[in-house]
């Protein structure tokens, strides 16, 4: 029983730092957390994504996420995938959006690399070149076979992050790591209960996003209790935390290859 109180005295002490945390780096990032409007959020680019005029000929794969809006962004985060095949002058954008169709997966829905309703994106995965063209058409048939394409629930999924974390198990070349605080990368079937993390290496035990464990080869050891998050990433040395994501060194899955 006293090792049971320790536990989850312990489990406390990582949410309510972590949230401190997150609190901070929000408040000091120039994100408005409430009173600011949907219609007004800023979402033009970032400026972060390569021209693809200028790598008119090159094949590029990208991953980014940024905080969810207003408040929200305190819990969690919406990652989306931009591509272009060699050749192409312009990004195709895919991600999971909740409002305003029945089908819940929109293509071009914003800018490549523009701001998420006012919160600056993260870029996590960048790979060019040959790398990039081979797991172009892998992407492209995973999007299609996404499992709820019509089904959005904000915890624990399926969600945004239920369909990036699809794409990863599809495509391990990727090398996909979404951050501990992407809510719903984890949910999983009743009837699926184990499989390939996120990533598309490694294991992964989860009862519906609300209670699992994860050892992947990018994510490293993770524990989710109620769709919060935390663990050790041993690969690029960082605490994987709920509210926060990583703590730690910045990692960045990229290749350029051809």
């Amino acid at each position: 029983m006293l090792y049971l109180k320790f536990i989850t005295l312990g489990f406390l002490c990582i949410m309510l730092l972590s949230f401190g945390q997150s609190y901070y780096k929000a408040t000091h990032s120039g994100v408005e957390l409430r009173g600011q409007s949907w219609s007004t959020a800023r979402r033009d680019s970032a400026e972060m994504a390569p021209d693809p005029v200028t790598f008119r000929q090159m094949a590029i794969v990208q991953v980014y996420v940024a905080p969810t809006f207003g408040w929200r962004g305190l819990f969690a985060v919406h990652p989306w995938i931009i591509f272009k095949k060699a050749g192409e002058t312009q990004f195709s954008r895919y991600e999971v959006v909740s409002w305003g169709s029945s089908n819940v997966i929109r293509e071009n829905y914003a800018l490549p690399d523009g701001y998420w309703f006012g919160a600056k994106p993260q870029l996590i995965v960048d790979h060019r070149g040959t790398a990039a063209a081979a797991m172009i058409p892998q992407i492209e048939k995973a999007i299609k076979s996404y499992p709820w394409p019509h089904t959005y629930r904000v915890w624990p999924g399926p969600n945004s992050n239920t369909f990036l974390a699809h794409i990863g198990r599809e495509v391990p070349t990727l090398r996909l790591d979404l951050p501990a605080n992407a809510i719903g990368k984890d949910f999983r079937p009743l009837k699926n209960p184990v499989g390939l993390p996120p990533s598309g290496r490694g294991l992964q035990l989860s009862l519906l996003g609300v209670l699992g464990l994860t050892l992947g080869g990018e994510e490293g050891l993770e524990v989710n209790i109620l769709g919060f998050n935390m663990g050790i990433d041993v690969k690029s040395p960082a605490l994987r935390l709920p509210f926060v994501g990583r703590l730690g060194q910045t990692k960045l899955e990229s290749e350029v290859a051809g």
